[in-house]
C-alpha cells in the first residue's frame, strides 16, 4: 500500500449565484458588502464579460449573469425553510452589522441570538440571495 506523502487540505469555497445583471450585481457587493472584484471575464474582447469573482478577506462568491431568460433562483424561491444560499462565518457579527447598517445594505434579518445557536444577521442581494454573516455563541 503507498501512503501519499502530503494530505490535501481545503482552504475555501466560492458560491456561484446566477445574477440578472452583472454590472448591478458588482455595484451591489462593492457598495453595500464592501467586496472587491478578484477576477471578471468572459467577454473575450468579443463583447461584455458575463461572470465575475467577487473577494472580501478570505471570501470569495462568484456571480455569473448567463442569458435574459436565465433568472436567478434564491433558496427561499423554492422553499421558505431554505432561506440562506451562502453563510459567511465572521468573529464579530455585531461589527459587522454596524458596517452594513452604515452602508445602508438591505437586511432580511437583523443581528440577533438566534435559536439554533448563532450570533448572526442576514443580507438579501440585489438578486434575491440570502446571505446569513454569523458564529456560533459561546455557551
Amino acid at each position: 500500500m503507498v501512503l501519499p506523502s502530503a494530505v490535501a487540505t481545503l482552504h475555501s469555497i466560492t458560491p456561484c449565484f446566477i445574477v440578472e445583471s452583472l454590472q448591478a450585481s458588482l455595484d451591489f457587493y462593492h457598495s453595500k458588502l464592501g467586496f472587491e472584484i478578484a477576477h471578471k471575464g468572459g467577454g473575450d474582447g468579443h463583447g461584455e464579460d458575463f461572470w465575475a469573482f467577487v473577494r472580501r478577506d478570505g471570501v470569495m462568491i462568484s456571480l455569473k449573469a448567463i442569458a435574459p431568460e436565465i433568472h436567478p433562483q434564491p433558496n427561499h424561491s423554492r422553499h421558505e425553510w431554505a432561506a440562506w444560499d451562502a453563510y459567511i462565518y465572521t468573529s464579530d457579527p455585531d461589527s459587522l452589522y454596524q458596517e452594513y447598517v452604515g452602508r445602508a445594505a438591505p437586511m432580511h434579518k437583523h443581528l440577533k441570538d438566534t435559536t439554533y445557536g448563532l450570533r448572526a444577521f442576514e443580507i438579501i442581494d440585489n438578486n434575491g440571495y440570502v446571505l446569513c454573516f454569523g458564529r456560533p455563541r459561546e455557551l
